[in-house]
């Protein structure tokens, strides 16, 4: 007999607005003490330094963690000319110094090298595992760390401000995989200057910006008055970029008892492509994840919200 899981049935996405000084871990774990939630995650690191928009799953919402990982991200970030320091953030440890500080003109000038597809080598302080041993773990007890650079995509990459001679703001979106800390020191050495990352606000994680983010302090005052619904976010909202169909009850009950279902891939149009990846729902509540093969739609991730708190796609 399946022991009972602790905890209260939630279903959604929480923005949470980050703090400076925590981990993402311990919002994870703040979140789950305030909501008393059976299941939490979140969608995507934040350095404690770093402030600003943490997706939060509970519930069945975990289920989609992975799409909100891999979706385009966007940032406010301040970087601190002349100095390196080994983290590339200003948590760490001076490295080299300089007293070059570039031009705005010679800044923009730079920025053309580090947009679209680049190749990007990780900080050493990051989560990228080496020999199945965290780098940031690795770089903590003095070992040498050499990450090989990676593909990753930078969308926009613009300077908006010079608070004074010594700081640049600038605002980037990103794709999977890139570091603000990474490009702060890969552009300090093209001007030849040094960088680190000051200050950093992440405004958007996929669909999740921060318009519907809400401080930990408003997250309890909500429990507190029974009102967490208001805050929750659907758990399709991750999924807003894969294409969606419409089933049948009989066709849901197969779909969530593990079986396929046969459609009509033209009912999908351009999406009907073999291998492809469908959000399949039923008056409005999501069902399932399903892969396209031919005629066939089999689930690979089945979809529970009843019995618990949830919030209806309504986003």
């Amino acid at each position: 007999m399946s022991r009972a899981r602790k905890g209260r049935p939630i279903h959604g996405w929480l923005v949470v607005d980050k703090a400076r000084g925590m981990t993402s871990t311990e919002v994870v774990n703040q979140v789950k003490r305030l909501t008393q939630a059976q299941k939490v995650g979140h969608g995507g690191t934040l350095d404690p330094l770093a402030t600003g928009v943490l997706p939060v799953a509970l519930g069945e919402a975990t289920k989609t963690v992975q799409y909100v990982m891999d979706a385009r991200k966007s940032y406010v970030f301040t970087l601190r000319l002349g100095e390196a320091r080994d983290t590339d953030d200003a948590e760490g440890r001076v490295v080299a110094t300089s007293d070059r500080r570039p031009s705005d003109a010679e800044i923009e000038a730079a920025l053309d090298a580090f947009r679209g597809e680049i190749l990007q080598r990780p900080p050493a302080y990051a989560a990228v595992k080496v020999q199945g041993e965290r780098a940031y773990d690795l770089a903590r007890r003095g070992e040498p760390v050499v990450l090989e650079p990676r593909p990753v995509r930078i969308d926009e990459l613009r300077l908006v401000g010079r608070p004074d001679a010594d700081h640049a703001r600038f605002v980037m979106t990103c794709g999977k995989g890139a570091y603000v800390r990474a490009l702060a020191r890969d552009l300090g050495e093209a001007l030849g200057c040094y960088a680190h990352v000051a200050e950093l606000r992440r405004t958007a994680v996929g669909p999740f910006g921060l318009d519907r983010a809400i401080s930990l302090d408003a997250l309890a005052r909500l429990v507190e008055d029974d009102s967490l619904p208001q805050a929750l976010i659907s758990v399709a909202t991750a999924l807003a970029g894969i294409p969606a169909l419409a089933v049948t009850e009989p066709q849901a009950l197969r779909l969530r008892s593990g079986q396929p279902i046969r459609i009509v891939p033209r009912l999908l149009g351009e999406d009907a492509v073999d291998g492809a990846t469908i959000k399949v729902t039923r008056g409005g509540e999501l069902v399932a994840l399903a892969r396209l093969e031919g005629a066939e739609l089999s689930p690979l991730r089945v979809f529970n919200l009843e019995g618990g708190v949830a919030a209806r796609a309504r986003e």
